[in-house]
């Protein structure tokens, strides 16, 4: 193959962007291979589920019948009223099976469906690594009593830590709203988990410090890998404003510290062909900073949504994969379905303002990773449920309905088909299906 065309010097990024895909369509085109994809931006609302899963009993409290019944967005609508999010109608998103009751579209402007999760999970890190084309074959493990006494004292003397607070299933507002000035009082950082494979350390970021609490997580990984623990999360918290009804808030600066995938991802395949794969949000956190060539921050979905619309302006080719965490974080898990319906509406918003610079070689995919139904009284936990699927962008068909997926896993088969990369995961692609 002749070595790429290098595009000239230019004095924007825009324009140089457009100089990269001009010389990306022709080394194509001289290989024979003209593609209709240049771009893949994969959008996840974090827990914006579509309906409780067939087997959604065997999850949640299961003496109350689980997550039976869950569905966060149908309960949304009920609760609140439905959200005003004329992109996401125009989309198809009433039109997904087992949705009632957000309105649906005459004709959707593009492809949409529910897919199903063949792992068994809910988490957020068994969504994404199956969607990328990695679904597990057994749950990860959950610590419904707490951690042993042994592991957190191996944590604490190699931390250098006086002991713990907590060590038991909770809310994470709840429980640093309870002991978060016993921690500052004592040095001692809070450890919690949830009905997740998660084991979640909070302290204060001035007492304690976020970099100590970072490192601190960093041996908890270390030593809770054999276990099989899918996450250690930072969970530092600062103090409230006068006005605010809590004493404590979380901030933006978590961090996840993910096992690795068992397998090669979608990320890895791309990042071996060359295609350049960014993470925005807390993806690289999920896949251990694994087949990512650039990962960024984001401070909530507005910033989030910003950046993203950074990489529509910027990046020439490639994958874009991104993770909006506010509504699990902000409103799934607090019970909050009138945050969540705001949360959407601001998410529609900022859509529509994205699309502005939307190129006729872009696929948009926009999903979920699991549910968290915000009316669910029985937990705080997430919820078992199917995920929608939409696809749009200039080559993709209006009004197709996707049905019902098997598995997550179709995702990342569709992303590799249309970025031409060859892919071994599991999953099948349905390109053909909505392309025009």
């Amino acid at each position: 193959m002749k070595p790429r065309p290098r595009p000239k010097r230019a004095s924007s990024l825009r324009e140089s962007a457009e100089a990269e895909v001009d010389a990306q369509a022709k080394l194509h085109a001289e290989a024979g291979d003209v593609r209709e994809f240049q771009r893949v931006f994969l959008i996840v609302l974090d827990s914006l589920g579509v309906g409780a899963m067939p087997d959604a009993h065997e999850f949640g409290d299961l003496a109350t019948g689980g997550d039976a019944g869950s569905h966060t967005l149908d309960h949304i609508c009920q609760t609140v009223g439905a959200p005003n999010a004329p992109r996401l109608l125009s989309l198809g998103f009433g039109n997904i099976t087992g949705v009632e009751s957000f309105p649906a579209a005459v004709i959707p402007e593009g492809a949409f469906g529910r897919l199903a999760e063949v792992s068994a999970g809910k988490d957020t890190t068994t969504g994404h690594w199956e969607m990328a084309g990695v679904p597990l074959d057994r749950a990860f493990p959950v610590f419904p009593d707490g951690f042993s006494d042994e592991l957190l004292a191996a944590i604490a003397e190699e931390g250098e830590i006086d002991g713990w607070l907590g060590n038991e299933p909770a809310s994470g507002t709840e429980i640093i709203e309870r002991l978060g000035q016993e921690s500052i009082d004592t040095g001692k950082p809070i450890v919690y988990t949830s009905a997740d494979s998660v084991m979640q350390i909070a302290a204060h970021e001035k007492h304690f410090g976020r970099k100590r609490l970072r490192k601190l997580c960093r041996i908890a990984r270390r030593h809770t890998v054999e276990l099989g623990i899918a996450r250690i999360i930072s969970r530092p918290f600062i103090d409230a404003k006068a006005d605010m009804p809590t004493k404590f808030k979380r901030t933006y600066n978590r961090r996840d510290f993910s096992l690795k995938p068992p397998r090669p991802t979608l990320l890895d395949a791309l990042k071996k062909h060359g295609v350049p794969v960014v993470g925005v949000g807390k993806i690289g956190d999920i896949f251990a900073q694994q087949g990512l060539t650039r990962s960024v921050h984001t401070n909530g979905n507005a910033n989030g949504m910003v950046r993203t619309h950074e990489c529509v302006r910027e990046q020439a080719t490639g994958f874009v994969f991104v993770n909006l965490v506010d509504f699990d974080m902000l409103f799934g898990h607090r019970r909050d379905p009138a945050g969540y319906k705001g949360c959407i509406e601001e998410f529609d918003k900022a859509l529509g303002e994205l699309e502005f610079d939307r190129r006729d070689d872009d696929l948009f995919l926009i999903t979920a990773d699991h549910g968290n139904d915000p009316t669910n009284q029985q937990h705080t936990d997430h919820t078992r449920e199917y995920v929608p699927i939409l696809a749009f962008g200039t080559h993709v068909k209006s009004g197709y309905d996707l049905g019902t997926r098997t598995t997550f896993a179709d995702i990342g088969a569709t992303v590799a088909h249309a970025l031409n990369v060859p892919f071994a995961g599991a999953g099948t692609s349905f390109l053909k299906e909505i392309v025009k």
